[in-house]
């Protein structure tokens, strides 16, 4: 498969749909689909009538589970830094900077690399059967695409320890609670709805003002790409992270040996 098969573009005019298209697999990003997604922002970036993209996951089971660790799981520390963390972190940056409004449906589950990307997002829905969570420590990995850091903005400190330390899941009603989703749905038609609703007000609003809006909150990220990958890196080297994919990929629990 290529991006172009497994990242979509719905242009429907004043509004755009980004679907991750690769259901069999939970959705889990490959280096070809974060290519993908970067040139879909950067030409709805040039985009005077486009208002609002809509990010979601094919079929109806997952929004996105991750990073494939199939990706990622054989390279080395260094690697992983330059060709997969630091270009994950600039491709979300990129769209959490579109001057137009970027809405999470989250039709699913949303697990590490896939909440990562969807708290790159103005605006979250998710349906109320979805599970939202930072698994990596269970594989001696971290979230690396600046997902902890928006977790604390988003939903506090307290909390962002609470999901990247535990590495539990919680339930979508959980995440309205914490902050980290704005809304929630009981049903796919109802889920559908609350997308349109959100979308029909946002291309209703002027925007310029909302563009403006959105760049004075990007004011409070400082630039730390070098340090997420620095961390990534330093996780990956561990014999733990080497134990932790081993692990998943022969589907047994990790024995982790801190070191």
């Amino acid at each position: 498969m290529n991006g172009i098969d497994t990242v979509l573009w719905n242009d429907h005019g004043s509004w755009g749909e980004m679907v991750l298209n690769r259901p069999e697999k939970g959705n889990a990003l490959t280096a070809d689909m974060l290519g993908r997604l970067d040139a879909i922002a950067r030409s709805a970036a040039q985009r005077q009538d486009l208002r609002v993209v809509v990010l979601r996951g094919a079929g109806d089971r997952f929004f996105c589970t991750g990073g494939d660790i199939a990706e990622w799981g054989a390279m080395t520390p260094s690697e992983m830094a330059r060709d997969w963390i630091l270009p994950g972190i600039d491709v979300f940056g990129r769209i959490a900077r579109l001057p137009q409004v970027v809405v999470a449906a989250v039709n699913g589950h949303a697990l590490g690399g896939g909440l990562e990307l969807a708290l790159a997002a103005d605006l979250r829905v998710a349906i109320a059967r979805a599970k939202l969570g930072t698994p990596e420590v269970g594989l001696g990995i971290i979230p690396g695409w600046l997902g902890t850091r928006r977790l604390a903005e988003i939903a506090g400190v307290s909390r962002a320890r609470h999901l990247t330390l535990l590495g539990t899941p919680i339930t979508a009603a959980q995440a309205l609670e914490w902050g980290l989703v704005t809304a929630v749905a009981e049903t796919p038609e109802d889920f559908e709805a609350q997308v349109a609703a959100w979308r029909e007000r946002l291309c209703a609003n002027a925007p310029v003002a909302m563009g403006l809006v959105k760049g004075i909150l990007e004011t409070m990220h400082a630039d730390l790409r070098q340090h997420h990958a620095s961390a990534v890196a330093q996780a990956a080297a561990t014999e733990d992270c080497r134990e932790g994919v081993q692990a998943f990929l022969e589907k047994r629990t990790p024995v982790f040996r801190n070191r």
